[in-house]
C-alpha cells in the first residue's frame, strides 16, 4: 500500500480567518532554527472545519511544538508567467504565516507539485498542459512559486517536492526532468539566500520496499533504493523522510535498525518531514496508544541528535464527521474521506484535546537540552 498524503483544504479556512490583501513579511528577528537542537512541529490540520478549531490548533501547537510545516500545492496558473502577482494561494499562505508568527512559532515549507491523494500524478494542471516535468510551463510555475515563497517568507528550510520517490517509481522516464528542475531552483535559491536549506522528502517505507509495487520490479524488503536519494546529490542540504510504519508493522514492533541505515549512508543532517502512528485500528490497519509511543521512541532512539527537525503529522485527531460535511464542497470524494480516515488518529491528542500517552513522550524529547 502506498502512503497517501491528506488533503485538508486548510488554506480555505485560513483565508477566512485572516482575510484582506497580504503584504510581504519582513524576515523574523529570531528563529527557533538557530538553536542547536532538534525542533518539533506539526501540519496545520485542524481537528474540525471551523475558525475556532484552527485558532485553537495554532495555540496548541505553540505549547507542544516549535514550528508548523506548510505543504502547499503549486499554483500553476498563478505562477506560470511571473514570480509576482495576486492570487488566492498567495493570500492563503501569507495568512498561515501570519498565524504562525502571532503564535510565536516558526515555519517550514514543502512545495508540492503532485496530487497528495495519489503521488503518481500531478494535481490541478490547467487544461492542455502536459503532465510531466519537461513541460516548460510546469517548470516555470514551480520555479516562480519557490522564488516567491523565498522572497516573501525567508524560510530557513524549503522543500521542493514531497515523497518524490513515489513519483520516480511510477514515472522513471520523467525522474531526470524533475531532478534537473530541482537543481535549477536550488541554484537560484542559493544565489539569493545561501542560508536557506533546500531539500525534497522521500517516503521511507516505500524507499525501503516495504510493500509490493510491480513497477519497481523484484526489490528486496529493507533494502533501500539509495540511488533515488543520491540522484539529487550534491544539492541536498539535508536528507528528509516521511514515515508511517503502522502500515507495515501493524503490531508496533518497529525493528531496532529500521531507520539507522540513514546514519551510515550520509553525514548530512536528517529530518522527519512528516510521520506518525495511528492509535486506533482503521480497516485492516492496527493501531494503539502503546504502539504510537513506541514509534516516537524508535525515531528518537535510532536517529536522535542527527535530526534537525521532526514533524508529527497531527497534533490533534480529526473529527471525520466534520470533514465528511466539508470535503464534498471542495470536490473531494467519499474515497478521499476514507483515505483521510487512515490518518485521523495519528494525533498526540484526542479530538477533545485530552492528551494521549505519546504526548508526554513527545514533550519530554522536545524539552531535552
Amino acid at each position: 500500500m502506498r502512503r497517501i498524503f491528506i488533503s485538508l483544504s486548510i488554506l480555505f479556512i485560513t483565508s477566512l480567518a485572516c482575510g484582506g490583501t497580504p503584504t510581504p513579511l519582513s524576515p523574523p528577528e529570531t528563529s527557533v532554527f538557530d538553536s542547536d537542537r532538534t525542533v518539533y512541529g506539526f501540519f496545520p490540520s485542524p481537528p474540525e472545519v471551523s475558525l475556532e478549531s484552527i485558532f485553537q490548533l495554532f495555540e496548541d501547537m505553540a505549547q507542544h511544538g516549535d514550528f508548523v510545516l506548510i505543504q502547499q500545492n503549486t499554483d500553476w496558473e498563478g505562477f506560470a508567467a511571473s514570480v509576482d502577482g495576486e492570487s488566492q494561494p498567495r493570500t492563503d499562505l501569507t495568512n498561515q504565516i501570519t498565524l504562525a508568527r502571532q503564535n510565536k512559532i516558526g515555519y517550514i515549507f514543502v512545495l508540492d507539485p503532485l496530487n497528495g491523494l495519489n503521488r503518481r500524478e500531478f494535481v490541478n494542471l490547467p487544461a492542455g498542459w502536459d503532465a510531466n516535468f519537461a513541460n516548460p510551463n510546469v517548470r516555470a510555475a514551480h520555479k516562480n512559486f519557490a522564488l516567491w515563497v523565498l522572497r516573501n517568507f525567508h524560510p530557513r528550510y524549503l522543500g521542493l517536492a514531497s515523497e518524490v520517490n513515489t513519483y520516480m517509481d511510477a514515472h522513471p522516464e520523467d525522474a531526470q526532468n524533475f531532478i534537473s528542475l530541482y537543481n535549477e531552483i536550488y541554484a537560484l535559491v542559493k544565489a539569493e539566500a545561501p542560508e536557506t536549506q533546500v531539500f525534497v522528502t522521500f517516503q521511507w517505507d516505500d524507499l525501503n520496499n516495504m510493500w509490493v509495487q510491480p513497477e519497481e520490479g523484484d526489490r528486496q524488503r529493507l533494502s533501500p533504493n539509495w540511488e533515488q536519494v543520491e540522484a539529487f546529490e550534491p544539492n541536498l542540504d539535508l536528507w528528509a523522510i516521511s514515515t508511517y510504519p503502522y502500515f507495515v508493522f501493524n503490531d508496533g514492533n518497529i525493528p531496532a535498525d529500521y531507520y539507522t541505515p540513514l546514519l551510515a549512508r550520509t553525514d548530512k543532517p536528517l529530518a522527519v518531514a512528516e510521520g506518525g502512528f495511528s492509535t486506533q485500528a482503521v480497516g485492516p490497519i492496527n493501531g494503539s496508544s502503546d504502539a504510537q509511543a513506541a514509534y516516537l521512541n524508535a525515531i528518537h532512539g535510532q536517529l536522535g541528535p542527527r535530526l534537525v527537525f521532526w514533524v508529527n503529522l497531527l497534533l490533534t485527531d480529526f473529527n471525520l464527521q466534520s470533514y465528511a460535511e466539508f470535503l464534498p464542497s471542495k470536490g473531494q470524494s467519499e474515497r478521499d474521506l476514507e483515505t483521510l480516515g487512515y490518518f485521523a488518529y495519528t494525533g498526540l491528542q484526542n479530538f477533545d484535546r485530552s492528551p494521549k500517552p505519546a504526548l508526554e513522550v513527545w514533550d519530554r524529547f522536545r524539552n531535552e537540552r
